[in-house]
């Protein structure tokens, strides 16, 4: 059975035991990506790690990071923020939490807030359990 990706002790693991633990074939273009994606916690858009594998001389398609994002998704490694249509950041912090998006910065920030899913339980339909909430609250800079 696979560790739950969401233990902050996964962070600490070699990449390729990361992967393999998570059932996932360790390629070259994946490591690479894994070693970019999990050197920090960050948000990240599939562009921007892109531009970061092959800054350093890597190369790697733009289809091969998508799909290796979608698979790191599935299996729980990041977790897929959706903002709009046309963005969405991987979050290489997969455990529970909430976000800011500032939509003049495009930054994406983690809310410490942990009180939504308790205030969300209050209106579950019934015969109904909250299996997770998503919440991206929306700022804008402060206009003087």
């Amino acid at each position: 059975m696979a560790q739950d990706p969401h233990n902050h002790s996964q962070k600490n693991k070699p990449v390729e035991q990361m992967l393999t633990e998570q059932g996932i074939f360790v390629t070259a273009q994946r490591r690479i990506i894994a070693e970019a994606l999990f050197a920090r916690n960050q948000h990240i858009t599939a562009d921007q790690l892109l531009g970061l594998v092959n800054k350093n001389s890597a190369k790697v398609s733009k289809a091969t990071i998508y799909n290796t994002l979608g698979l790191f998704a599935d299996k729980g490694l990041v977790r897929e923020i959706h903002i709009n249509a046309s963005k969405t950041f991987y979050d290489s912090n997969a455990s529970r939490h909430h976000h800011f998006y500032n939509v003049d910065t495009g930054d994406l920030i983690d809310m410490k807030e942990r009180l939504v899913p308790l205030f969300l339980q209050s209106d579950l339909p019934d015969g109904t359990v909250m299996e997770t909430a998503d919440v991206v609250v929306r700022v804008r800079n402060q206009t003087l």
